[in-house]
Parts: structure tokens; C-alpha cells; sequence
């Protein structure tokens, strides 16, 4: 380590992604922010990847994807949403925070689907991109890229119509709120017969998710899997 990089390393020393706090390396939780989060994974629902308590053996189904199947391959997420989870969300897309997306990436790199072909960011309308300055999302697929050599298109899907805040809505108005919101660019053909993996922050009621993989699919898209850092479970709460 040279003179100046050990005086950044004093001046500027690695801290917890999630309250703060001095830690060892970059990237990296400290004891108390570690161990409040719950990592996600097997055992799940073979259809929407919603974690279960116990193995309830290959190909079983929570009672949700029994009554209305997903239209995607499941959701993936790091974590499940809780204090810590909502502090790295937060710091990344409004306090500006970038290296949060890689942090969160990082989490989310043992997730990846086997014979991943793309990376697609789920978008944001360009008059949120504009005051916000970068799209979460893109950021994070742009790590995971790095980390997996997939390939990422963050102009593939497009938000063409600005949807209000989904939080309060019911089923029907969620779906109502993201209808027509996306299309795809005009040459979308590297899509055909391709797996895709659809990268979000955090998954929440699954209106988004839905409306972007019926659009892949129409695209030619054979398989859809959505990738997040946080998933809403049961009644956890937004605020």
C-alpha cells in the first residue's frame, strides 16, 4: 500500500453499509447489522421462489402459486426487506450512495440463474432518472455483470409512462397503475429463446416484476427470473 493510499485509508476508513461504522473492508456489515439479516435461499417455492420454513421436497408450491402461478421463473433476493435491508436501499437511491450497488450485488452474485444470458435493469420513467441522476437498478446489474460475465442491456426495457407509488394500491390497482408502463426498444431481437434476468433493488408486491416479464416474453423471452437485494415477506413493513 503506498504512503497516500494508506492516509485515504485513515481519513476515509470502510464503513458498515448499513449504520455506518468503521469496519475492516469495504463492503462489509458490522457484527450487529450482519446478523439482523435474514438471507434468503432453499427452501422455496419451486414457482416464485417465496422461502419456506421447512423442505416440503422437489417442486412444491406455496398456496399463492398453486391458485395463480407467476407469470416469471421466481424472485430471487438476497435478503429478506427488514431495518438494515431498507438502510442500503435508501442510502443507494436517494442518498446517492453508489457503492451500495455493489455491496448489494454482492449479496445477490449467489443467486444468479444457471445459463443466465442477460442482465436487464428494471427501468425507471426518464423524469425520475433525471432528478434522480442514475437508475438504481442499472448500477446493480452493472456490478453483477462484472461478477458473472453476463452481459446487461439497460436500455433493452423501457418505462414509457410514469406510474404512481404503488405502496397502498390493491392487486387490482397495482396491475391497473403498470399497465403499459413498459415496452422494449425496436431491435430487441438478442431476446429470443434467451433467459433473462430481471435486476431490481427490492421486490415488493410484484405488480413491476409481473408487467416487465409479460413484456420480455412477448419479446421472446423464454425464461424470466426476477434478481433483487430485498423481498417484502408477509405483512413487513415499507416505512
Amino acid at each position: 500500500m503506498t504512503p497516500f493510499a494508506r492516509l485515504a485509508d485513515l481519513a476515509l476508513p470502510p464503513r458498515c453499509p448499513g449504520c455506518g461504522e468503521i469496519t475492516q473492508h469495504d463492503h462489509r456489515f458490522c457484527t450487529r447489522c450482519w446478523s439482523s439479516l435474514r438471507f434468503l435461499g432453499p427452501p422455496w417455492c419451486a414457482l416464485c421462489h417465496a422461502p419456506f420454513e421447512y423442505d416440503r421436497g422437489e417442486g412444491a408450491a406455496c398456496g399463492e402459486c398453486m391458485a395463480n402461478p407467476p407469470v416469471h421463473s421466481g424472485v430471487r433476493a438476497a435478503v429478506a426487506y427488514g431495518e438494515v435491508a431498507r438502510a442500503v436501499a435508501l442510502k443507494l437511491k436517494y442518498s446517492g450512495r453508489l457503492a451500495c450497488a455493489e455491496t448489494m450485488a454482492g449479496a445477490m452474485a449467489r443467486l444468479m440463474p444457471e445459463g443466465a444470458d442477460l442482465l436487464v435493469p428494471v427501468p425507471l420513467h426518464r423524469w425520475r432518472i433525471w432528478r434522480r441522476g442514475f437508475n438504481q437498478a442499472a448500477l446493480i446489474a452493472k456490478s453483477l455483470s462484472k461478477m458473472h460475465d453476463v452481459p446487461v442491456d439497460a436500455e433493452l426495457l423501457r418505462r414509457v409512462k410514469a406510474t404512481p407509488v404503488l405502496r397502498g394500491l390493491g392487486h387490482n390497482g397495482r396491475a391497473k397503475a403498470v399497465a403499459g408502463a413498459f415496452a422494449l426498444r425496436g431491435d430487441a431481437e438478442s431476446l429470443r429463446g434467451k433467459t433473462i434476468v430481471l435486476v431490481d433493488d427490492v421486490h415488493t408486491s410484484g405488480a413491476t416484476a409481473n408487467a416487465c416479464t409479460r413484456v420480455l416474453k412477448r419479446g421472446g423471452a423464454e425464461k424470466v427470473v426476477l434478481l433483487c437485494w430485498a423481498r417484502v415477506l408477509g405483512d413487513a413493513p415499507l416505512d
